[in-house]
């Protein structure tokens, strides 16, 4: 999945939002930090994979972070449908 699609994308950030839209059948697809934490994306992705929703964990926190316009690192983020 391109990054590019976040630039401009309705989207939620962070684990928490994420696992929140993801529970409301709300999400398209979920972009996940390589360098996160496993504790707390392997939830993540295991709830992905019951959900049958896409996810990609080619990035790093910080170039998913810089594509959201944020200052900081982000572990997830979900495109909503």
């Amino acid at each position: 999945m391109a990054l590019n699609r976040l630039k401009n994308a309705n989207r939620v950030i962070g684990i928490k939002q994420v696992t929140k839209s993801i529970n409301k059948d709300v999400v398209e697809s979920v972009f996940l930090g390589n360098d996160a934490d496993a504790r707390v994306i392997v939830p993540l992705k295991n709830l992905c994979e019951a959900k049958n929703i896409l996810f990609s964990e080619e990035y790093t926190m910080a170039e998913l972070g810089e594509a959201c316009k944020i200052e900081v690192g982000a572990a997830a983020v979900a495109i909503l449908k």
